[in-house]
């Protein structure tokens, strides 16, 4: 056993920078806080050379790996947010699920979920520490390895988006199986989707007792949903979870603000402002003060520029991120992209996207 395994969850390095701490919650601050979703990821060469001819999954189950990829942006580029190297589909492997990473292919499970009858391949139980453990001992070393410099955020998926992998098999372009489900067995579906819910409350709140200062909830397939099919399938489950590691901290004393990402959610915009989250994180394809009008001010946003804008030149991209400012505000707000950093992108774009917000919210602070 490596010394770094046995690194406690206790006595982390003093913050320095709690910026986007300060934004979650709706404070001032003396500018506008910046992280990127894939921050950590194979845009970056050093992201690819730590990799290289290494198992995915295999990687997400090392403490050391997952946290020298989770350092490795940070070394670049000055972002007020860390968010820990991991993968959403943890979960479902923590359930009984074999999941594969395919290369040219991505996430694969080799025996989907196909029928009601398939649930009962699934463990209900989930023993957290003993199956996502290796991902709480990452956070723990980061915490420590970070030394204070920006806080660390921890995630899971959301239930229907892990629900709509283990039916699909993969990734889909229409989720047209996972969605069969929801109408021909509803109650089979609400089944799986609160045995999801109660694993994910489980690893938010170890992810937390690891030491992540924050949380993001990955709803990446709501927008396959609409409207109706998102009351019902989507969003009971996100309030529950909120709700539910909320009051688990209260009763700890603790205060950890929680990020809700459901891309594609237009139709939801205040339905998720009023779900317990402190953030709700934006695609690129809302505008920012229709996003502000319709969230009433109930919370901080998080995001939303085009990760293609990316491809810009840089004096573009203070442009564009000029004017996403002015259309957000810089008060409880946080600069983002509207979805991960792509594979093929030049990281000096990426350290010209975080200067600029930096900048130019610095001015427009200044002048308020």
């Amino acid at each position: 056993m490596s010394q770094n395994c046995l690194i406690q969850p206790k006595d982390f390095p003093q913050l320095k920078n709690d910026t986007f701490l300060q934004a979650a919650r709706g404070e001032e601050t003396g500018h506008v806080p910046v992280w990127c979703m894939r921050q950590a990821g194979r845009y970056l060469p050093e992201f690819r050379e730590s990799r290289a001819g290494k198992d995915f999954f295999e990687t997400c189950r090392s403490p050391e790996a997952c946290c020298e990829l989770t350092l490795q942006p940070l070394r670049r580029f000055p972002f007020d947010a860390a968010i820990i190297f991991s993968d959403i589909l943890v979960v479902p492997q923590a359930m009984g699920m074999d999941v594969q990473m395919v290369a040219g292919k991505g996430p694969t499970f080799p025996e989907p979920l196909k029928e009601p009858e398939d649930l009962q391949r699934l463990q209900v139980k989930v023993d957290i520490e003993k199956e996502l453990g290796y991902v709480f001992r990452a956070i723990t070393l980061t915490r420590h390895k970070i030394e204070g410099r920006v806080p660390l955020i921890g995630f899971s998926g959301a239930p229907w988006t892990l629900m709509s992998y283990m039916i699909e098999g993969g990734g889909s372009n229409t989720h047209s199986k996972a969605k069969r489900w929801l109408y021909q067995h509803p109650e089979s579906s609400h089944m799986l989707l609160k045995m999801l819910t109660d694993v994910i409350v489980e690893y938010l709140l170890g992810q937390v007792a690891a030491g992540a200062q924050a949380l993001q909830v990955f709803e990446s397939h709501a927008g396959i949903l609409g409207p109706t099919e998102f009351k019902e399938f989507s969003l009971p489950y996100l309030r529950d979870i909120a709700r539910r590691v909320k009051d688990k901290l209260k009763e700890a004393g603790q205060d950890v603000p929680m990020i809700v990402f459901a891309k594609d959610a237009h139709y939801a915009l205040e339905d998720l402002s009023q779900s317990n989250y402190e953030v709700v994180g934006l695609d690129w394809t809302i505008d920012p003060l229709s996003a502000r009008e319709r969230t009433g001010g109930k919370v901080s946003l998080q995001g939303n520029m085009d990760p293609c804008a990316l491809y810009a030149p840089k004096e573009c991209i203070s442009d564009i991120v000029k004017k996403m400012l002015e259309g957000f505000g810089t008060r409880g707000y946080i600069a983002n992209l509207g979805h991960g950093v792509y594979p093929d992108m030049e990281p000096e774009n990426v350290g010209a996207f975080v200067e600029a917000v930096h900048q130019h919210s610095k001015q427009m602070i200044k002048q308020i």
